[in-house]
Formats: structure tokens, C-alpha cells, sequence
């Protein structure tokens, strides 16, 4: 149940990843990334579903096997989760503003919560077979860096080039018609890069591990070459469903491969092999599995009949709409410059009241100036008058 949990959460996350890692090359113009964005905005969530019932599986069924992974990759789980965190943030901000900057931000945003994750993904993965350094007490007792080599990272890269032609497929399926060529260019291209990795791939797991002694895995991973062979053929014949369904078998494949070959381990001990961490020696009571057996037997149909509902009802090819979301724009910048220009009218409004408050002032206390002085004037004349009186009385006597 965790191998199917996980598998299934790799395949339909895997698209996702691919998809964002594609939105800054294959969207041209701000209308055609938010049209890629939305092929994957009514899905990514619902998704990660798949990551935490294998989450829980994972707590539940073998205890052991969780505390050790958490602890040994906590760095790189940090740096995953961290950038799954902002790419949900990335969805939900970037048209909250009209700004090229704040957008482009988003967009490389969403690029690096897609590349960061797929590539410790198969880190992480590729090191459960390749080996931890892990004690007798089923403790990880090296650092990040005992996590990075050759093969490791060779697997990381598959996961992610592997992932980018799941993305390929889907966008193929999902968006308008008329970007199908460069999609289907950018498919042959990647598809190229996934088959040589693969191959890689394929023969360091034969050198480093001991994959090559278990022929079920050893034929998945033939299978997995032989699938994205046909997968990138598809894609040249633009069968676009075909290609799909040969991405998403080569994903299952190559995981496959890996838990077949670790079977019945779960984590391989680089110090010792008799310490590593199996489905024996780390599993919960009888009582604990038996519940989870229980509870999957009603929780896995229901989540797959979901899954189908839900791409069922989103099934539909999304449109760029060039047009109307150009137009949008222009009219948000419209609204926003009429919006500053009644803000100005406001505020000049506000000055040309107090400059007539001021007038009305002034022209008030001209009134009185000009009163005081008609009074000084009376006052002026009737001193005068007085004073010609006297000197007609003085000339009098």
C-alpha cells in the first residue's frame, strides 16, 4: 500500500512539477502562462492527497522507517517543503498585481517549487537503495552531504527530466490546440535527455547497488527506457494520449524498479546491511497493521474513484483567451489611472477651497479696511471743521 500510495502520488504530482518547470520557457506572454497555471489550478492540491495518506501509511505502518528519514533528510525535506510552501503562495499571489517584476518573481517562484522537490524526490529515493549511513539502533548518523553522490544525483536528474516529459504530455492534452507544435518540440527534445539519463541511470544502479541480482527490477528498469523510447515516439506522431500514458507507465516503472529491488527493505545500511531497515524489523504491532489494512481497504478505492471523478470533470482543454485577457489588463490599467486622476481632482478641489476660504478672508477684511478709513476720513473732517471754528472765533475777538 505505501509503494502504491507513493507511486501514484509521484505520477500525478510528477505532471505537476513537470508543468511549473516549463511555465517560465513555453509561456510566451502573461495570458498563455496563466493559461499553463490553470490546466493545473482545479488538480495540484488534491494531488498532494496521495503524499500524505503514504505519509500516514508510512507513521503508522513502520514507525521506525519515519523517524529515521525525517531526522537523516530533515535539511533536504526542509528545503522541499519550503518550496512547495511558496509555490502554493506563488499560485495564489501572482495576479494580485499587474507589475512584469512582481509576476516574473511568481513565475520563477513556481519553476523552483516544481525543480527543488522533483529532484530530492529522486535524491531521496535513489538513496534508499544506494544506501544510508545508519547504526545498529536505526539511527542516521551522517550529514546532508552523505546524501549527494554520482548515482544519487544522476537519479535526482531522472526524476526531473522524466517529470518535465510528464508535463509535456499533460500540457499536450490540456491546452489549446495551437500551441501543440511548440509543445510537441519541447517534448522530442526533453524526451531525448530522459531516454540517455535513464540509461545512465540504469547501468549505475547495476554498478552501485544490487539491483542486477533481482530480475523483476532489472526488467523494470529495461521497461522504463523501453517506455519513454515510445513515449517520445508518441509525442513525434502526435498521439498525445499515448505519450501520456507511456510517461505515466515509465514513472511507475523506474519507482517500481526501486521497491523491487529493495524488497523486503525499506532502507539499506551503508555501515552494515544486517542493520538496515525492513518491513520485519520496523513495523508496528499486529494490532496497528491490521487497522491500517483495514482502513486503506475503504480509504484507496475511495481516493482513486476521486481522482477519476475529478479529472473527469476537468477534462476539458484550457484556452489562452489572448484577447480578453489583454483587454483586461488594459481596462484595470484604465481604472487605475482614472482612479489617480479623481484623486488629484480631489486634492486640487481641497486646495481651491482653502484659496477661496482665503479670498473670502481677505476681501472680509478689506471691507473693514476700507470701513476705518471712510470713518478716519469722517473723523479728519470733523477735526477740521472744528478747528475752523475756532479761528473764526479767535478772529472774531
Amino acid at each position: 500500500m505505501l509503494g502504491i500510495l507513493f507511486i501514484g502520488f509521484l505520477v500525478l504530482e510528477g505532471f505537476d512539477y513537470g508543468v511549473e518547470m516549463l511555465l517560465p520557457f513555453l509561456g510566451k506572454s502573461n495570458s498563455e502562462r496563466q493559461a499553463i497555471i490553470n490546466t493545473l489550478a482545479p488538480v495540484w492540491e488534491g494531488n498532494e492527497v496521495w503524499l500524505i495518506a503514504a505519509g500516514a501509511v508510512l507513521f503508522a505502518g513502520f514507525p521506525h522507517v519515519y523517524a529515521t528519514l525525517f531526522s537523516g533528510l530533515y535539511l533536504a525535506l526542509l528545503l522541499m517543503l519550503t518550496s512547495l510552501i511558496l509555490r502554493g503562495v506563488a499560485f495564489e499571489f501572482r495576479n494580485k498585481d499587474i507589475s512584469k517584476k512582481w509576476r516574473s518573481f511568481w513565475d520563477w517562484t513556481i519553476f523552483f517549487g516544481g525543480a527543488i522537490p522533483a529532484f530530492i524526490w529522486g535524491v531521496a529515493v535513489v538513496n534508499l537503495l544506494h544506501g544510508l549511513p545508519i547504526d545498529g539502533d536505526m539511527e542516521y548518523v551522517g550529514d546532508f552531504w552523505d546524501l549527494i553522490s554520482l548515482y544519487t544525483v544522476t537519479g535526482g536528474l531522472v526524476f526531473v527530466v522524466t517529470f518535465l516529459l510528464h508535463g509535456t504530455a499533460y500540457l499536450a492534452l490540456k491546452l489549446d490546440e495551437r500551441f501543440s507544435p511548440s509543445i510537441r518540440k519541447t517534448g522530442i527534445i526533453i524526451g531525448k535527455y530522459a531516454i540517455f539519463t535513464g540509461a545512465f541511470f540504469a547501468i549505475l544502479s547495476f554498478l552501485y547497488t544490487d539491483a542486477a541480482s533481482n530480475l523483476i527490477a532489472s526488467g523494470l528498469l529495461l521497461a522504463a527506457l523501453w517506455l519513454l523510447v515510445y513515449c517520445r515516439h508518441f509525442m513525434k506522431k502526435h498521439s498525445y494520449v499515448k505519450s501520456f500514458l507511456f510517461s505515466t507507465l515509465s514513472i511507475v516503472s523506474i519507482n517500481s524498479a526501486i521497491f523491487m529491488a529493495l524488497f523486503p527493505r525499506i532502507i539499506v545500511s551503508q555501515l552494515d546491511p544486517s542493520w538496515s531497515l525492513d518491513i520485519y524489523n520496523s513495523a508496528s504491532n499486529l494490532l496497528t497493521l491490521r487497522v491500517m489494512t483495514i482502513t486503506m481497504i475503504f480509504v484507496l478505492p475511495t481516493v482513486i474513484l476521486f481522482e477519476v471523478w475529478k479529472f473527469y470533470i476537468f477534462r476539458g482543454r484550457v484556452s489562452t483567451g489572448e484577447t480578453n485577457l489583454e483587454y483586461r489588463e488594459l481596462w484595470i490599467q484604465l481604472y487605475q489611472k482614472i482612479n489617480e486622476l479623481i484623486e488629484c481632482a480631489s486634492l486640487i478641489s481641497v486646495k481651491v477651497e482653502k484659496i477661496k476660504n482665503r479670498l473670502k478672508d481677505t476681501e472680509y477684511q478689506l471691507k473693514e479696511y476700507k470701513t476705518l478709513i471712510h470713518r478716519g476720513h469722517q473723523l479728519v473732517n470733523a477735526i477740521e471743521s472744528v478747528i475752523n471754528s475756532l479761528r473764526k472765533w479767535k478772529s472774531g475777538l
